[in-house]
């Protein structure tokens, strides 16, 4: 990859568990060239979705590979043995798959034909098979055999799936569910078949996500709706709770104790607490283009006077990628996940140095991912860029 200018990707941060794909059983502090083998046809990474040690990378063919921790059986590449770096998930294959998602222990798959797949660990039921049995190969969800999945996402202990239909999009939970993350609209220890959301059947729902014991999900006119775990002074949500706000959102990344809102004109906003720098004292958003976190007002200008095109938010961590192609990063820094070259924690965005071969960042597309303790960019020239979220 790194002789034919096409697609790079870079990783950094905590690395024992093999979740770096370096080869090696160590942390990384400085972003890291991988060299995939299983690339070298060409094949091109499409997205990527990192979990609590673990790496899921969904190629532009429907493949799918995986490396990193695997002692739950979270790879899906039928044992429980950790890889240090990235294998093919053979029981997968014959599938077309079009999303996939990594969880603290566990991952989800998605196929073109609306099929769901769930592997790793499933002692909460996260899994959803109507047990809470944990599996090394990736089964498909018989629940949903007569309907069609569009997304999942996994989190620390429980996963959502939003399903499609002709009745517009529906959004299931199932797993653990004492902090609410379950959105069932009571206090629930677990459950092993996907529930039903019902407070988010007429929001129109495109997009969910979840992380810690967190889950949010997006509808079409850029309305956010969270549940779980409250955010800072906030209690826990046990339904989906929509944010009122005049923004329109695109995206958001849910950290252990913190969320990234992207908005549709690049604007970055924030909620949660003040955890290792991640996040500013305000717990609310409000109608000025803020980044919490960096308290020095030359810094300030310097991030919030870009567009922000991508953004990602690990355990304690947060990453976003400007107009200018720059990746910065700021908050817990203890196993070199903000890539800057140290261990230290960072309040204020700081930019990562990506050693590429074209001189200018801004001649690159860059998609940012976040793990617990450890990031994971892809780069690609702009001529060529066929990257998706």
């Amino acid at each position: 990859m790194e002789d034919d200018g096409e697609q790079e990707i870079w990783s950094w941060g905590a690395g024992t568990d093999g979740q770096l794909g370096t080869g090696r059983l160590e942390d990384e502090t400085r972003p890291q060239l991988l060299r995939i083998p299983s690339l070298s046809s060409g094949a091109v990474v499409s997205s990527v979705s990192c979990g609590g040690a673990h790496v899921i990378a969904l190629t532009a063919g429907g493949g799918v590979l995986t490396w990193g921790r695997g002692n739950s059986g979270q790879l899906g590449l039928g044992d429980m043995v950790s890889s240090l770096e990235p294998k093919p998930v053979v029981g997968l294959e014959g599938c077309f798959i079009t999303h996939v998602s990594a969880g603290w222990s566990h991952s989800g798959f998605v196929s073109d034909e609306g099929k769901v797949y769930s592997c790793g660990d499933g002692s909460f039921g996260q899994l959803g098979h109507g047990d809470f049995q944990s599996r090394c190969f990736p089964d498909e969800l018989l629940f949903f055999s007569d309907k069609y999945v569009d997304q999942i996402a996994c989190g620390m202990r429980h996963s959502l799936a939003l399903v499609k239909g002709c009745c517009g999009a529906q959004v299931y939970g199932f797993g653990a569910g004492k902090r609410g993350q379950l959105g069932i609209s009571n206090k629930i220890q677990s459950v092993n078949l996907p529930v039903l959301s019902s407070a988010l059947e007429a929001a129109e729902i495109v997009g969910i996500a979840a992380a810690g014991d967190h889950s949010a999900a997006l509808s079409t006119d850029g309305r956010l709706f969270t549940w779980g775990r409250g955010f800072g002074t906030n209690s826990d949500a046990f339904s989906p709770q929509y944010l009122p706000s005049p923004l329109s959102f695109r995206k958001v990344a849910l950290g252990w104790n913190h969320a990234l809102l992207l908005t549709d004109e690049g604007e970055l906003y924030m909620l949660g607490g003040k955890h290792h720098g991640t996040l500013s004292d305000s717990e609310r958003l409000n109608a000025t283009n803020s980044l919490p976190g960096a308290t020095e007002e030359d810094n300030f200008r310097a991030v919030c006077g870009i567009k922000i095109l991508d953004i990602a938010a690990g355990a304690e961590h947060s990453v976003v990628v400007t107009e200018d192609g720059a990746v910065k990063t700021w908050g817990w820094g203890e196993h070199g996940q903000l890539g800057l070259g140290d261990t230290c924690d960072h309040t204020n965005p700081q930019t990562v140095t990506l050693r590429h071969k074209l001189e200018s960042a801004a001649a690159f597309d860059v998609k940012v991912y976040s793990g617990s303790g450890f990031t994971v960019a892809i780069t690609r020239p702009h001529a060529a860029a066929k990257l998706t979220n």
